[in-house]
């Protein structure tokens, strides 16, 4: 088995977005994380809740996928580079350009300053061919500084609950395989 770390962006995923669905769907293998700061993110404050979530996961298996979207994206990153934890998958999902003119002003007192570095562990990055928040070479080039392998999806905006994917089974496949690859078995 492998326990989930839900890592929605701004405000939280609603209750028609994939994340939400998938979190439902794992039942007591997903947590999703709980920062004070949902609706002004604060960078330390996001980061503190995926370590919260990641060891209450940890707890449950050891290994753990984190299924991040949008800004958790970006907060995702930042907490692999701070924590390197052990057996743990990143599946990263339309990621915002940072420097963007989309990029939400609410979060851009701690956001900002953020760029792709390597990520410690195996790593898929999914992005939208028609994002409003961050175009194809940029996602490129994010997944290249992660040394993520990249996905695009068409004409699915921000992947998000307004692109009507309902649960996302393709979305559930890509993870499948990315955990399959490494050898963290999964049932999506």
């Amino acid at each position: 088995m492998v326990a989930y770390v839900i890592i929605p962006g701004i405000d939280g995923s609603d209750e028609r977005h994939w994340q939400s669905l998938w979190e439902q769907r794992w039942g007591p293998s997903a947590v999703r994380i709980a920062p004070a700061s949902w609706s002004r993110p604060d960078l330390p404050d996001w980061v503190a809740a995926i370590q919260a979530a990641y060891e209450t996961a940890s707890r449950r298996d050891d290994r753990v996928a984190l299924v991040a979207h949008s800004l958790g994206c970006w907060a995702t990153a930042h907490w692999l580079e701070r924590s390197r934890p052990g057996t743990v998958a990143a599946f990263l999902v339309a990621p915002p350009d940072p420097r963007g003119p989309a990029f939400p002003r609410e979060a851009a007192s701690t956001f900002l300053g953020l760029s792709a570095r390597p990520l410690p562990c195996p790593s898929l990055l999914v992005a939208g061919d028609d994002d409003p928040y961050c175009d194809p070479t940029t996602s490129a080039s994010f997944a290249h500084g992660w040394q993520a392998e990249r996905h695009l999806v068409k004409n699915h905006g921000h992947v998000n609950s307004a692109s009507g994917l309902g649960d996302w089974p393709a979305g559930r496949e890509l993870l499948r395989r990315l955990l399959t690859a490494e050898s963290l078995q999964v049932r999506t």
